[in-house]
């Protein structure tokens, strides 16, 4: 069990970062503040610096869940490996699904657990101890006040992120360069003071926490936090005078500050409880007795760590810099906040339609009551760039700050009082917050962010619970099971984690690879993307006719194949035409003419992905029901058809491939041959109908299956003209 805990620590290390990386890049990122280089740089020393300053503090794995003298070494040893086995699965759940979640709650809950399951099994298997006992061994008051952070971390957060961003946008507006030269360094000084005590005070509180210095500042807190406001505003004052741009040097402050927090309070996390567990081996082999009480466990650890932390730090560093995985995350965040349009990850749902409406109706009593002046003062500070003046990112180094300062704030005040926010839940919702203020939320997208932002928050909830229930269930496997069940949820989790870390590596690939895409010239891309349409009709010829043969033999698992990769034809091209606005903004004046045909491309692209996937899905649900299959008169009209369909998509190929249109008119007539079959196809079934010689199921998919393919084939005809069209006028100049 030990070193199945020491392998889960390493790997629970590398997880940890991939999710909680969010948390202290995101505004640097999103703001690209500095290159991604730089950023991972800045990063990496908090980390390392966090790591080898850290308190190392395990009270909260070592007996913040349970009181120790009640469990045996065997028992504690059980727990500990339920809690790594539970934890690592939970936290690989997440990733996979892009959301972030607090690797505090998790272990809490984990603890909670798999404390539980090892009670109730020690409990019951002893006659002398009645089941009411089991408050004596578990302690709950931790645990709901992780769940009452929970909820003050998200309604304070959000709450401050709107509150400030506001109130900095309505000084600042979105043309701030002027404004901010001359009382940039004041506001910035702020920014600074709070990141800086933040890393002091929350950072390295271990280390510093019996200073002298460390209590003398607890002691004046306002005094301190005043003159340290003078000296950082003084600072940047001097150093914008030297044309240094403050606001990138306060976001990489925030950034070391948040990482340097991360590894230093967070690091509990990941290796507390492998360590708790060795400590307990130890203190067993010292004794000689297997079966001894853990009371050891109530006592702090006063083993030298410090080589642990750093190779904790190194792994964490090494994470940062190797994984795919570790931005996956943050990209939930940055769709959901960012200024820019584009597909949304996300729907809609009942409730943020109704948020957003209820909001549309504030605004319009708004502008009843107030003066007109007004309105139109907070909409000039709230007018946003023209794509051309944009910095780059999803959002300004303005935003950048508000959400590294207030996230910094909101963290050390908790620090001081003692309460138990979690750091990724007051990151996220700031940034939420902020998006709100600087009106990222706008009509076209309030919805699906609102949606996202639940979908979000309700995972926070459901973190609780599910690792409350993994660690629970995998406890008592290992208490009824022994080493057999330890090994079998060994390997176990390990094939889930290698499983789930190849897929993922590959859609970072793919997606790493289309960022690069994107980076090239205007004219690359359309090219490139005109390209696709080849390759579309292949798939389309393909999936039609694997289609049409599976209903024909009545083959479920054929079908259920083509209607997923239907389904990925058709998001693939919506997810092309929601890049045609930018690429349209960037295109030369001389490529207008290219413009429009490719926006008519990319349309045709997407409604036959429509119609084939309107095919697809009806044959699958007609087969997948056990309705009655097709006669041998309707698989005698539907298989002439779909030869004439194969005939024309070979023709079509073949023009796409070589790019010669030559035969477009030979086209134009096979289609009004096929146009006719499916005319006479519709007659011959109106007469089965009407003599009841087909079912009502099998007759209306019949009946959609001729009129998707007849939309399909209109689509098509489009698609190669438009095609023919770009390439005669992409040379062209603009007249």
């Amino acid at each position: 069990m030990l070193i199945v805990m020491a392998i889960l620590a390493i790997t629970g290390l590398f997880i940890g970062v991939m999710n909680d990386a969010a948390n202290f890049l995101n505004s640097a990122i999103g703001s690209k503040a500095a290159p991604v280089k730089i950023i991972m740089a800045v990063a990496s020393v908090g980390i390392i610096v966090g790591a080898v300053t850290s308190s190392g503090m395990m009270e909260v794995a070592r007996s913040g869940m349970f009181n120790p003298a009640l469990f045996s070494f065997r028992d504690v040893m059980i727990l500990y490996a339920s809690v790594m086995l539970a934890n690592i699965i939970l936290l690989d759940i997440y990733n996979t699904m892009g959301l972030p979640t607090s690797t505090t709650v998790a272990l809490v809950f984990c603890l909670l657990g798999a404390a539980l399951a090892v009670s109730i099994v020690i409990i019951t298997q002893n006659d002398e101890i009645s089941i009411q006992a089991i408050g004596e061994y578990i302690n709950s008051t931790r645990a709901m006040a992780i769940l009452a952070g929970i909820l003050l971390s998200v309604i304070l957060s959000f709450a401050c992120g709107t509150f400030v961003m506001y109130v900095s946008r309505v000084i600042f507006s979105f043309r701030y360069h002027n404004i901010f030269n001359r009382f940039g360094a004041f506001w910035s000084g702020i920014s600074f003071t709070a990141i800086v005590y933040f890393a002091l005070f929350k950072g390295l509180r271990g280390f510093l926490k019996d200073s002298d210095f460390f209590n003398y500042v607890d002691e004046h807190l306002v005094m301190s936090l005043f003159v340290l406001w003078l000296l950082c505003s003084t600072f940047l004052f001097f150093l914008q005078r030297f044309k240094v741009n403050i606001l990138k040097l306060n976001i990489l402050a925030g950034t070391f500050s948040l990482s340097l927090a991360f590894a230093g309070n967070d690091l509990v996390n990941f290796i507390g409880v492998p360590v708790a567990g060795y400590d307990s081996y130890m203190a067993a082999l010292d004794s000689q007795d297997m079966n001894m009480s853990m009371g050891i466990l109530n006592n702090d650890s006063s083993a030298n760590i410090l080589y642990l932390l750093v190779a904790a730090g190194t792994i964490m560093i090494i994470t940062l810099w190797t994984s795919k995985r570790a931005l996956s995350v943050s990209k939930t965040e940055l769709s959901l906040s960012s200024q820019n349009e584009g597909e949304e990850k996300y729907g809609s749902s009942m409730v943020s339609r109704g948020l957003v409406r209820a909001a549309m109706n504030i605004n319009s009593f708004y502008e009843r009551v107030m003066p007109q002046k007004v309105q139109n003062f907070m909409a000039s500070r709230f007018e946003t760039l023209p794509e051309e003046e944009r910095e780059g990112g999803s959002y300004d180094l303005i935003r950048a700050t508000v959400n590294l300062t207030t996230a910094s704030i909101l963290i050390s005040i908790a620090t001081n009082l003692k309460l138990p926010l979690s750091t990724t839940y007051v990151c996220f919702m700031v940034s939420m917050g902020s998006s709100l203020a600087d009106r990222a939320w706008g009509r076209e997208s309030a919805v699906y962010r609102i949606t996202g932002v639940m979908t979000v928050v309700s995972g926070w909830f459901v973190t609780g619970f599910g690792a409350f229930t993994i660690a629970f269930v995998v406890g008592l496997a290992l208490m009824y099971g022994g080493n057999y069940a330890i090994i079998g949820v060994s390997i176990l989790c390990g094939w889930m984690l290698i499983r789930s870390n190849i897929k993922k590596n590959k859609e970072a690939a793919q997606q790493q690879k289309q960022v690069v895409t994107h980076a090239k010239d205007t004219k690359g891309i359309v090219e490139e993307c005109l390209a696709e349409v080849c390759d579309t009709m292949n798939q389309v010829t393909r999936i039609y006719d694997r289609t049409m043969i599976a209903v024909f033999k009545e083959n479920r698992k054929v079908l259920r194949d083509m209607v997923q990769q239907s389904n990925d034809l058709f998001y693939h091209s919506r997810e092309r035409k929601y890049k045609i606005v930018p690429l349209l903004i960037r295109l030369q004046d001389n490529e207008i003419n290219t413009g429009h045909y490719y926006v008519q491309v990319v349309d045709y692209m997407s409604e036959i992905a429509k119609s084939l996937l309107h095919i697809t899905r009806p044959c699958f649900d007609h087969i997948d029901n056990n309705h009655e299959g097709m006669t041998k008169e309707q698989i005698e009209d539907l298989m002439k058809i779909n030869d004439d369909v194969e005939t024309i998509f070979s023709r079509i190929n073949i023009m796409l491939k070589n790019s010669d249109f030559a035969d477009l008119e030979l086209i134009l007539e096979l289609r009004d041959e096929l146009f006719e079959s499916i005319a006479e196809a519709f007659k011959r079934q109106l007469k089965r109908i009407k003599n009841k010689e087909s079912s009502t199921k099998t007759s209306l998919l019949y009946l959609t299956i001729l009129n998707e393919t007849k939309t399909m084939m209109l689509q098509t005809r489009n698609l190669v003209k438009s095609q023919s069209y770009f390439l005669e006028h992409k040379n062209k100049p603009e007249q």
